[in-house]
């Protein structure tokens, strides 16, 4: 491991088939452009020489039908620079879609790697919605800065869904939009820096964010490498790419007209090659060139690129294109710089029709290339053009717009020379990674300088106060715990007489001093822990020890003051009373059929630069605690701290504030009169919904997990759990 001074940086990004060569673009709608775009950040950020170590964090999948690759635990890709491969969820490769009930156990298990490599870094990079979740999580427990690009947006794409009429609720199915436009904010509300590739991401999509603060984003342009990219040569060889397209075609030596997107119908290609079959003067010019990805057998595609792939298959017969389209089935990553040197020799155009395009890397490629571009006028290539000068920008749903714009780049000679030159020279000036690199590090070194006063774990001496204890069972009190004594008793019963060193914890919402009356009522034993206040204080030991290091890590940009402001006004919340409240816990009751929705009261906040969580339970109570707090992330932070494996501690709980513990490697069980808040997880992964309730249930879920002996996990699944929302 490098001894290399400076900064560390973690990049997660989740989905996809991430390694270091011979990257599978296009091989669905995971492997697109941002695959290659965080393999190259990593690269570029780790030549610098303030720069210790970077980490692309991604899923390990271990799957016959995709390459051993993926199953490596780390790669190297550069000098101080590592693809870091986490395994959760199901081994094998699931779409971005499926991954959302696995996000808990992939913060759980970023934190194991952690931990176990003293590798904890010193900012997070969240990249897409899941990534973007994830790295808030871990940034948030760890007391580190977060930074985030979300790439596409799931509120500018469930718009889009929706004008192009599919029915909301295949969008839900088809999407997870909900799930996603959550993680977006929740990233978003967590995040110092986001980093955007055009001013376009800024004004278009993340303005459509409750969490959309202009003064957090910054557009630093990707770069593009220009090692690869770069104009044809005299003594170049004809590419094996190029024998494999002239077979297509009965002129090879026309022009191409080249597009290189995956067969999807956002990707516009139909309505391209529609165009060139209704326009005699452009098959006159030029060959059509369509690269989708790589194919084994059409009918073995998912539904969406099948279907856009036999369209494209019946124009071309429709039109008798034949002899003047090439589709070739097959092409490597190593290719496509062939290609753009192909379509430059032979005065050729790129085209990107795409309906919408947040940045579009393929252009900066072509245009590193010499190849002039014609390109949608929805989203980056407006930055791009402008920038580079290097081609015309088009109405994508207009045929007669992609016709003119084609026609002009293949029968004006000056105009493709001037733009084929400054295409070249101006991609070298604003888009490199070098340049990219020395922004972005500028950046975070501000955000790491507001940051120095924010207590971190990963500075925290790594004590274990609770000796004896190799596993410990943590349970709510009101309702779980509580509600059957002769069950309550049959628990304690079993806790003692067991021989494994066994210890039992409390997490509640109730302050302290009541958890202590409670006890004394219920004749509780002394817990090894004791978690109150929705997760915002924590005691351990027999002496019940405050957690001082929990206080000054949750603290942080707590003000609430300005939480009472802006909510004891609003009409259907009522403060509870005063033995309800404490230092970082501020509680109401909400009559839903009076006050805002949640949302809106999560907005109210936003608006008024408030960062906390909002918490309902019961459908009656409200708690507003600091964005760091919470229960899920107290346990966390005593594992991480302590070194307690997760797998070790089981979690119960009846109601919406238990829900952040129940998820994740701990082993949770959700009692028979739970709250129907929780029904959301009954599909997910390590969690046992027990059919008895109260401490009956609990004792249930001790069976079920076998825990006071050797620890099993049946419902540790290696399956996708059907998904609700």
């Amino acid at each position: 491991m490098s001894q290399k001074k400076g900064i560390r940086i973690a990049l997660l990004s989740l989905h996809g088939l991430i390694r270091g060569e011979n990257l599978e673009l296009g091989r669905d709608e995971d492997t697109g452009g941002q695959t290659k775009y965080v393999v190259e950040l990593a690269r570029a950020l780790a030549e610098r020489p303030d720069v210790a170590r970077v980490d692309l964090i991604t899923r390990q999948i271990i799957d016959d039908r995709v390459s051993d690759d993926y199953a490596q635990p780390e790669e190297s890709i550069g000098n101080n620079a590592y693809i870091i491969r986490i395994p959760f969820g199901p081994r094998r490769y699931l779409y971005k879609t499926k991954l959302w009930p696995y996000m808990e156990v992939f913060v759980d298990q970023c934190l194991n790697y952690f931990q176990r490599n003293r590798a904890v870094p010193d900012i997070i990079h969240g990249h897409y919605a899941d990534a973007g979740y994830g790295g808030a999580q871990l940034a948030r427990l760890l007391g580190i800065p977060f930074v985030f690009t979300g790439h596409s947006l799931g509120r500018v794409k469930k718009e889009r869904l929706i004008e192009s009429g599919v029915a909301q609720k295949k969008i839900e199915s088809n999407y997870r939009i909900t799930r996603r436009i959550e993680a977006e904010e929740f990233a978003l509300e967590t995040c110092s820096l986001i980093i955007t590739s055009t001013h376009q991401e800024v004004r278009q999509q993340y303005e459509k964010y409750d969490h959309y603060i202009p003064e957090r984003m910054e557009v630093i342009p990707p770069g593009v490498n220009l090692e690869s990219f770069h104009p044809p040569r005299e003594d170049d060889e004809e590419p094996e790419i190029a024998q494999k397209i002239n077979l297509f075609f009965d002129d090879p030596s026309k022009p191409m007209i080249v597009a290189m997107a995956r067969p999807d119908e956002r990707k516009n290609l139909e309505r391209l090659v529609l165009t060139y079959g209704e326009s005699p003067q452009l098959q006159r010019e030029a060959n059509l060139v369509l690269i989708m990805g790589s194919r084994t057998d059409i009918r073995e595609m998912p539904s969406g690129q099948r279907a856009v792939l036999n369209n494209i298959l019946t124009l071309i017969d429709v039109y008798d294109l034949y002899g003047k389209v090439a589709y070739p089935k097959h092409h490597r990553s190593d290719d496509v710089p062939e290609i753009y040197r192909m379509i430059t020799r032979n005065r050729g155009v790129f085209i990107n029709p795409a309906m919408t395009e947040p940045f579009g890397l393929t252009l900066l490629e072509a245009a590193a290339s010499g190849v002039p571009i014609v390109a949608t006028n929805d989203g980056g290539p407006s930055d791009i053009i402008a920038n580079c000068k290097n081609g015309i920008l088009i109405d994508p749903f207009d045929t007669d717009s992609i016709e003119k714009a084609l026609l002009r780049a293949l029968t004006e000679p000056e105009t493709w020379n001037e733009w084929s030159r400054t295409g070249y020279d101006n991609v070298h000036k604003y888009y490199s990674w070098q340049r990219h690199a020395e922004r972005y590090i500028r950046d975070v070194n501000e955000v790491l300088d507001v940051f120095k006063s924010s207590p971190s774990i990963t500075n925290r001496k790594k004590t274990r106060p609770l000796t004896g204890v190799d596993r410990i069972v943590i349970a709510d009190i009101d309702n779980t715990l509580t509600g059957n004594d002769e069950a309550m008793r049959e628990f304690f019963d079993l806790l003692e007489n067991t021989e494994t060193g066994v210890g039992f914890g409390i997490a509640t919402g109730r302050r302290f001093e009541e958890v202590m009356r409670l006890m004394d009522e219920h004749h509780l034993p002394q817990p090894e822990v004791i978690i109150t206040s929705v997760g915002t204080e924590m005691y351990y030991g027999k002496n019940l020890t405050p957690d001082a290091s929990w206080r000054k890590h949750i603290d942080f940009r707590w003000e609430p003051e300005k939480v009472r402001a802006a909510l004891d006004s609003i009409k259907g919340l009522y403060p509870q009373e005063e033995h309800e409240q404490s230092t970082y816990k501020i509680s109401y009751g909400i009559d839903f059929s009076e006050s805002p929705s949640v949302a809106t009261i999560r907005r109210i906040l936003r608006e008024n630069g408030i960062r906390v969580k909002v918490i309902v339970s019961l459908g009656m109570f409200l708690d507003i605690i600091p964005a760091r707090a919470g229960s899920g992330l107290c346990i966390r932070h005593m594992a991480f701290k302590w070194g307690f494996p997760l797998e070790h501690i089981l979690v119960a709980g009846d109601s919406g504030n238990d829900e952040e513990m129940l998820a994740g490697n701990t082993l949770g069980v959700v009692v028979g009169n739970y709250s129907k808040e929780l029904e959301k997880l009954r599909k997910y992964p390590r969690i046992f919904f027990a059919e008895k309730e109260h401490a009956a249930g609990i004792v249930e879920g001790i069976e079920y997990y076998n825990f006071l002996d050797k620890i099993q996990i049946p419902n540790d699944r290696n399956v996708e759990p059907e998904q609700s929302e």
